[in-house]
């Protein structure tokens, strides 16, 4: 039995298999899965388990070459954009249209679904390599 690092055996190993620039969505309660898009539904009540918590568990394991959000965040919920931009202050962030966003949900290779009951608490990460 894994000790430390992501515990989730299903996250772990969608983690696992990333490859370079492939991407997961961490998502509110509220995105929509895309079709064939598989689910890992964390989701226990409403803010259980919350987006920077799984954010934070899951940064802790990922290589992240980028984070992509969606532009509306930055009105809806200033707290989130703030969190976003400290936590990936050293990586590129993208913003783009929400729906431009739930667009490119249909590529991930998961979509991992928190609790988290706020407008625009969703964000892509984008698989770096690392090499040391």
């Amino acid at each position: 039995m894994k000790k430390q690092g992501m515990l989730n055996s299903h996250i772990s190993k969608i983690l696992a298999d990333l490859g370079h620039t492939d991407f997961i969505v961490v998502a509110d309660i509220g995105l929509p899965v895309p079709e064939g898009v598989p689910k890992i539904d964390l989701a226990l009540t409403p803010g259980v388990p919350s987006f920077q918590e799984v954010v934070d568990a899951i940064a802790e394991d990922m290589e992240i070459d980028k984070v992509i959000i969606a532009e509306e965040i930055k009105l809806e919920n200033q707290e989130t954009a703030e969190y976003i931009y400290r936590k990936f202050a050293e990586c590129p962030i993208e913003a783009m249209l929400h729906e431009q966003f739930k667009s490119l949900t249909r590529r991930a290779k998961a979509v991992i679904r928190t609790g988290e009951a706020k407008p625009y608490a969703n964000c892509i990460l984008q698989s770096g390599v690392h090499f040391g």
